[in-house]
């Protein structure tokens, strides 16, 4: 094994250089395993098949997936000598992907080997628990420490549904079968997408009352073939804020310095809760994690779209120096961070399934929505950007010659309008707005090069916030609880221009137009604020409501092409 030495010669990051330089522990460390910004990988992901059992909405694109013939898959022997030459540099923690890894005839065989590995600490296994409770008893014997089963529903129908198979009491099934046999915790692997079952967050915190289980709610995550959609992302602080509404004493527990969770417990509760926040909180500062894919790639972050054939390597007779050169160089070309999440969702990248990243099912409502003729940075809005004319469709519509404006009284001076007298409805506005900006600008933009950093994460939560202090920054507005905001973007090559689209819904008595261009404005000031060190030839333009529904009378503005 090649070592580094404590100066860590060539490694940029001197502050992530210094804190690991503090934990006496870990040193010495291989340099092939050894980023440039001082990153240990001890942990490593290896895919043992690319097939499943079951087929979820979220891993397979709607046309399916090619996979790879069996003679270009890494064989049984070529698995183990990858694992032992990893263990030799300084791999401590193996764990077993797929598709779903259970259904490899030689999975215990595997983990028997792996089991014999000096310095390996931890085999763990990711899993949709379809077998789990018929194997587990020869796995553990085998040498399994850690499971981790993925579960998106508790309702069966639901879970049926997602799965497109039955299981759901073999899933649930061998989840007892694990704390039966000792496993503590039984990790469960939830995404949250709204629409589908955010509604079940508490019934699955509520398991770890009795049972020595780790639920972890997971960010839904863009890959190929799944068209992401930010709409569909529940954020970690949205997951953390309805749970402490039911249980408010709930407590955050320290973690360890890699651990991708961030895990909390209800006092008196046996189990606990874990929060993966790849999209809104990312740790890539702290990622110990390579993986393997089923076909012998190597992938040295799972957002990146750079792999290399360590199969190819090994198929043509390479030492293992010359694999632990090859290694080292991918390693050392490992980026800082991922690019954010509205860059991802437009890189090019395999599908899940053909990652062996963690098994989650989840389901695309609207996966067959036109994106119409743009780029877009995430799925959205169906209103197109190009309106040129505009009429209004009104119940009732009458036309009063004597028009007032409501904001004024009697003597025409400023007064807030009563709305007291009016019934709650759900009532919901979207607006929109168009920030021109110069090639220069656009590009960094898109490709998320911008010095300040992620220019439209920002600006999305920008608009957010702003939506929400709507009645402090216009004097009459009456302050109004919103049940909830999105802030999209459409990107415009042709243009150079970021087009927003700000939706906003309450159910009040009044309507929310106003919050919803508040929103707009307020991000495109910030996609503004973000670019201007590049240029200042930016336009701001064509703030507009775009519809309003839930009032006494609707607004829907129409371009066109719809006309």
């Amino acid at each position: 094994m090649l070592f580094l030495n404590q100066s860590f010669a060539g490694i940029s990051s001197a502050g992530a250089s210094e804190s690991l330089l503090r934990d006496d522990s870990i040193l010495p460390f291989s340099a092939f395993l050894t980023d440039n910004f001082g990153r240990r990988h001890n942990y490593l992901r290896i895919s043992l098949t690319e097939k499943c059992n079951f087929r979820c909405q979220y891993c397979m694109p709607e046309e399916g997936v090619k996979l790879t013939p069996r003679g270009q898959l890494l064989s049984t022997s070529e698995v183990l000598t990858l694992a032992r030459l990893f263990v030799q540099e300084g791999v401590d923690k193996i764990r077993l992907t797929g598709g779903e890894p259970l259904i490899r005839p030689d999975v215990l065989h595997i983990i028997t080997q792996l089991r014999k590995l000096e310095g390996l600490k931890t085999i763990a296994v990711t899993t949709n628990g379809m077998n789990l409770a018929r194997l587990l008893p020869n796995l553990k014997e085998a040498g399994l420490d850690l499971i981790n089963i993925s579960l998106d529903s508790l309702v069966p129908a639901k879970f049926e549904f997602i799965v497109r198979r039955k299981g759901f009491h073999k899933v649930m099934e061998g989840i007892e079968k694990a704390i039966e046999l000792g496993y503590s915790p039984v990790k469960i692997n939830c995404v949250v997408m709204r629409g589908l079952n955010e509604d079940e967050l508490l019934d699955f915190a509520a398991l770890t009352e009795k049972k020595p289980l780790e639920v972890r709610f997971i960010e839904y995550m863009p890959f190929d073939g799944n068209k992401w959609n930010f709409k569909k992302m529940v954020s970690y602080q949205e997951m953390l804020d309805r749970i402490r509404q039911k249980w408010p004493d709930l407590e955050m527990l320290q973690a360890g310095q890699t651990d991708t969770a961030k895990t909390f417990k209800v006092p008196g509760f046996k189990g606990q809760l874990g929060f993966i926040t790849s999209m809104s909180d990312h740790f890539c500062g702290s990622c110990n994690r390579l993986r393997i894919t089923a076909d012998g790639n190597l992938k040295v972050c799972l957002f990146g779209n750079s792999e290399v054939s360590l199969r190819d390597v090994l198929r043509s007779g390479a030492s293992d120096e010359e694999l632990l050169q090859i290694i080292g160089a991918a390693v050392g070309r490992k980026k800082k961070q991922h690019a954010g999440m509205f860059s991802i969702s437009q890189m090019k990248n395999r599908p899940m399934i053909l990652i062996g990243a963690p098994v989650f099912c989840t389901l695309l409502i609207d996966a067959k929505i036109n994106q119409r003729n743009h780029p877009v940075r995430f799925c959205h809005s169906q209103n197109s950007s190009k309106d040129a004319s505009c009429k209004e469709s009104e119940s009732n519509q009458t036309t009063d010659l004597k028009a007032q404006l409501t904001h004024t009284d009697a003597q025409g001076r400023a007064a807030m309008v009563d709305v007291g007298g009016k019934l709650p409805t759900c009532r919901t506005a979207i607006a929109c707005a168009t920030v021109s900006l110069g090639p220069t600008a656009f590009r960094l933009l898109r490709d998320n090069q911008l010095a300040k950093g992620d220019a439209l994460t920002v600006a999305q939560l920008a608009g957010i916030m702003a939506s929400k202090q709507t009645s402090t920054l216009i004097p009459l507005c009456h302050p109004l609880p919103l049940d909830h905001t999105s802030v999209t973007f459409h990107l415009d090559e042709l243009l150079n221009a970021v087009i927003i689209t700000a939706t906003c819904r309450t159910t009040g008595r009044t309507g929310v137009e106003m919050e919803a261009l508040t929103a707009a404005s307020v991000t495109a000031l910030t996609v503004y604020d973000m670019c201007k060190a590049v240029s200042h030839d930016i336009i701001i333009t064509d703030i507009k409501l775009v519809s309003k529904t839930g009032g006494k009378k609707d607004f829907h503005r129409h371009s066109k092409q719809e006309e």
